[in-house]
């Protein structure tokens, strides 16, 4: 009688796992091949099974630029762990990439880090063209040549076992490939592919779901590698958003009804999504015919009674400023949400960015005091536009938000919002003007004054954007404009008694403090964190609040040995050759703490276009110990 046992298919012995307490994935291809969903969708999952995540999308600078181009990769980076984490960390551990020449333009970025795995489609080593499959063959052989480690996928071979559009479908394969990787619940992404794809039918949604298990399965039967990142421990409902839908969510909650805006990278999400929920809560989204009318178009709500947020990006605050003067002169509230890119003129459309912090607090002609706030995380994004609302109301004047585009992009998990009645403000007050009531009757110690609604009893009077009288009467008598002035001005110092000091990360006091506003916290914390573990006595700053300054910041300043600020926006390199202490231009905020305080303030900045990673300012903060 035959043995049995001897023709009975032999399970594999199940793959060794090992455990990670953070890794860094990038997922790159040409655009529009869905590399950024992808990526999304495996942040999502790892959020919902309670890892720390940050993802930021990298985004070429063309809209549709040529295939197979390093320049052009598009595509997302997701940085996991077992911890809460606030940036996109520094050089990426593993790759999927859909073509050579767009993990090429990873590569020449320095963006991974040396040994890093790299799962590459195998279709171009036998491209029809001889020119493509030489190219390929030539990169893959440098990369494995520098240390990288390459394992060759056959995407699109496997794809099209599935659909007969490997360009629309290699991106769920690759999803069940890194949720096989990474030991992802398979129920979530599931449940995540039919969240993408909801609004595509159900055929689209059986397809995206069979791609998705053809990669896991193919992971499992051919991939050596096996991941696990434990949960981060997080027990509250969470949501996972990317700052623009943090955004628009805080225009929600915050009461606000009205957005009027003109489409523009990479603020244009943000109203994207009010323009498919707004409607629900009684809100409209206005696009205007351009900037200008946008604004315009949100100075004529909130003088009507509403208070109304208008959201651009950099070229749309300099189109925007004479109307922004009209609000200040008029006293007229005004959320003005700026989404900041590479500068000037059309600069780095879809690149991060700092630079518009000095023109957000002096680029308007004559002086037109406005609040200038700055988010640092993406739930901050979601708040920041709930005290935004209030301050422009109590203060009847412009208030700035400045988010930028890692922000704007990046995906972050935060704690459920529960919904407070009193962030939606009180109702318009519509009753009858009292007799003597003046439309400007600033108050001698805030400059306040009561706020005139149109059709309000008692309370016509010609609205100007010229000097002008408590009685808003047009007037150019000696006195009057110096009167205006004074009193618009005394809202910022009125408001800035309200601040609360920020707190130092670290210790009060000791060799060096970093300072930093906007979206650079999170990476400023953690490098200030890894040296300080070496004992080195270094803390940092985060600013919140731009203009004006809260109190106490100076004395802060005064108890360490240096100060340096941390920015993503130009200086100059004090090493070159023709720059001195008396030429040499600093980054914005350094500017303004050297005027504010007089301390002498030193800056590490640069325009790279790309988040400022961890690891580059701890070395920078390394060096500058040696100096002291």
């Amino acid at each position: 009688m035959q043995d049995q046992t001897l023709t009975q298919p032999v399970e594999a012995p199940p793959k060794p796992v090992t455990r990670l307490k953070e890794h860094i994935v990038e997922i790159v291809s040409d655009s529009g091949e869905g590399a950024q969903t992808a990526g999304q969708s495996f942040g999502s999952i790892s959020a919902r099974m309670g890892n720390g995540v940050w993802t930021v999308e990298i985004i070429p600078a063309e809209i549709q630029p040529p295939p197979r181009n390093p320049a052009g990769a598009s595509g997302n980076r997701i940085r996991l762990g077992s911890f809460y984490i606030t940036n996109a960390g520094d050089q990426a551990d593993l790759v999927v990439a859909f073509n050579e020449q767009a993990l090429l333009g990873r590569v020449q970025a320095g963006n991974l880090k040396k040994g890093c795995q790299i799962l590459l489609e195998s279709k171009w080593r036998d491209h029809p063209n001889n020119l493509i499959a030489e190219e390929y063959r030539q990169t893959y052989d440098k990369l494995v040549a520098d240390g990288f480690e390459i394992i060759e996928i056959p995407m699109e071979e496997e794809t099209l076992k599935i659909t007969d559009n490997p360009q629309r479908g290699k991106n769920m394969f690759v999803l069940g490939l890194l949720c096989s990787i990474y030991s992802r619940d398979m129920n979530l992404a599931r449940e995540q592919v039919k969240f993408v794809f909801r609004k595509k039918g159900e055929k689209v949604i059986e397809t995206n779901l069979k791609l998705l298990e053809a990669g896991y399965q193919w992971a499992e039967e051919n991939l050596p590698i096996k991941y696990e990142i434990p949960s981060a421990g997080i027990t509250e409902p969470q949501i996972v958003v990317n700052g623009n839908i943090a955004l628009a969510m805080g225009i929600v909650a915050s009461g606000m009804e009205i957005c009027a805006m003109y489409p523009i990278t990479p603020a244009t999400s943000a109203s994207h999504y009010l323009s498919e929920i707004f409607d629900n809560v009684g809100g409209v989204v206005h696009q205007a015919e351009d900037e200008i009318a946008a604004i315009g178009f949100a100075i004529g709500a909130s003088y009507s009674g509403k208070c109304a947020v208008t959201i651009t990006s950099g070229p749309g605050m300099a189109l925007k400023t004479e109307m922004i003067g009209l609000a200040s002169m008029a006293e007229i509230p005004l959320v003005i949400v700026d989404v900041q890119r590479g500068g000037p003129s059309t600069g780095l459309p879809t690149k991060v960015e700092q630079g518009d912090l000095l023109s957000s607090i002096f680029g308007t002609p004559g002086d037109a005091p406005k609040v200038v706030m700055a988010p640092a995380t993406i739930e901050d994004c979601f708040y920041s536009i709930i005290t935004a609302r209030k301050i422009a109301e109590t203060f009847r004047m412009p208030v700035i938000v400045l988010s930028d585009a890692n922000l704007a992009t990046g995906q972050q998990p935060f704690t459920r919002p529960k919904l407070k009645k009193e962030w939606q403000g009180l109702p318009i007050d519509q009753s009858p003007v009292p007799p003597g009531a003046k439309p400007y009757d600033w108050h001698p110690k805030t400059g306040l004054s009561r706020r005139f609604i149109p059709g309000q009893p008692g309370g016509m009077h010609t609205l100007t954007g010229l000097a002008h009288t408590r009685e808003s009467t047009v007037a150019y008598d000696p006195g009057v404009n110096q009167e205006g002035c004074h009193h618009r001005s005394l809202k910022l110092a009125a408001l800035q008694k309200t601040l609360k000091t920020p707190p130092v990360f670290g210790d009060p006091e000791g060799d060096i403090l970093i300072v930093g506003w906007g979206s650079t916290k999170g990476a400023i914390e953690e490098a200030v964190q890894r040296v300080r573990k070496d004992g080195l006595k270094v803390s940092s700053l985060h600013i919140k609040f731009l203009q004006p300054m809260a109190s106490g910041i100076g004395d802060i300043l005064k108890r360490f040995k240096k100060v340096i600020t941390v920015e993503i926006n130009y200086s100059d390199d004090p090493n070159h050759e023709i720059i001195t202490a008396e030429n040499r231009r600093y980054s914005n905020l350094a500017w303004l703490l050297r005027a504010r305080y007089l301390v002498d303030v030193d800056c590490f900045s640069n325009v790279h276009g790309q988040p400022m990673p961890p690891g580059t300012i701890e070395e920078m903060i390394r060096e500058k110990i040696k100096e002291l």
